[in-house]
């Protein structure tokens, strides 16, 4: 949302004002901080050991709260969070016009990515206005039967916020050995906790002990059920560098360094190709299907074999690797933010 803060403050005729719920309070206060950004609310939601019904239900009650005080002509919110359902809910209770940036994202499993796909499905069903960052996430909206005119492809504003800050010479932070490939690992969702996380993790450091001229690196997710077992079998291999969850700038200085990338994340899906690095998926599905046609990305489930097998490959074939390095981004080109503001003008 960076991209779109700076975009709307650029005009005269409109009063941005930014509230967090603070969900991923720790990765939000840093990307705030780097794109000069201050909350103008701050409602602080988080809790330790929260589930899910109990953060939806405060959400909607400090939402509606804010709602009520600042009385906004418009809201928006980015992604598929808890924090996007609930903003949706809030503003349709209020009647206020609601608007989805990164709408029309579908893997049409509702257990796939969990809770995430529901969130977004019924995001698109409270919208107004409907930010598809691509032409295939149009497609899915209007088979849902949004109406075409409540749709507008923008790019998505990950790509704006990637190229701004990959254009700065931020330093990685973390010692690493420069005469080594670097393959770069995130690994975080839910629907992996467990055996497939487990499998995922052998299959990383099989790939460290069979390549001396390999480097791992992997920011490790806070959360128990991703840091218990990835110390338990990543910690003390001389090539896999275990390290706290890195800030933005030096994770897309990473991404920059790195010869491969290995993830499930949603984001890294559509920043990685952007800086013409090969991406594995470690899921089954995925809502960016865009990548894979292009042959930037490829699904590669949490099979140990089948990861290690994929990257593996990249690492010795020179030509499957400049297939999917091209450089492709199917998803914006750094103009998103400004294609959002013209419409909110255009609306009036």
């Amino acid at each position: 949302m960076a991209p779109v803060i700076l975009a709307l403050r650029r005009e005269p005729w409109a009063r941005a004002r930014v509230l967090a719920t603070a969900q991923h309070r720790q990765m939000l206060d840093q990307v705030l901080g780097l794109f000069g950004i201050a909350p103008d609310v701050d409602l602080d939601l988080m809790r330790p050991d929260q589930s899910l019904p109990d953060l939806t239900a405060r959400m909607i009650t400090a939402l509606d709260q804010a709602l009520e005080a600042e009385r906004p002509d418009v809201v928006l919110a980015q992604g598929d969070t808890t924090t996007v359902l609930a903003t949706g809910l809030a503003c349709f209770y209020r009647r206020v016009p609601f608007g989805h940036v990164e709408a029309g994202l579908r893997t049409g499993d509702l257990a796939n990515p969990f809770p995430e796909e529901m969130n977004r499905a019924v995001a698109s069903r409270l919208a107004r206005f409907h930010f598809a960052p691509t032409a295939a996430s149009r497609a899915n909206l209007l088979r849902e039967g949004i109406a075409d005119a409540a749709i507008h492809v923008t790019g998505n504003t990950v790509i704006d916020a990637l190229l701004l800050v990959a254009a700065r010479d931020v330093p990685v932070g973390v010692a690493l050995d420069p005469g080594k490939r670097l393959v770069l690992v995130t690994a975080h969702r839910r629907e992996s906790f467990g055996a497939p996380l487990r499998e995922a993790f052998q299959a990383l450091h099989a790939l460290a002990e069979a390549n001396p001229d390999v480097e791992v690196l992997y920011p490790v997710h806070l959360n128990p059920n991703v840091s218990g077992p990835a110390r338990e079998i990543l910690s003390g291999h001389p090539r896999i560098v275990l390290c706290d969850p890195l800030d933005y700038a030096p994770f897309v200085s990473a991404m920059k360094r790195a010869h491969l990338i290995v993830t499930d994340s949603g984001g890294v899906q559509e920043e990685a190709p952007a800086l013409g690095k090969p991406v594995l998926v470690m899921r089954e599905e995925t809502e960016r299907p865009e990548a894979v046609a292009e042959g930037v990305v490829k699904l590669v489930g949490t099979s140990s074999a089948r990861i290690l097998a994929e990257a593996q490959r990249l690492l010795d074939d020179p030509a499957a690797y400049a297939a999917m390095a091209r450089g492709i981004s199917p998803y914006g080109d750094g103009h998103a933010a400004e294609r959002i503001v013209r419409v909110l003008r255009e609306a009036g």
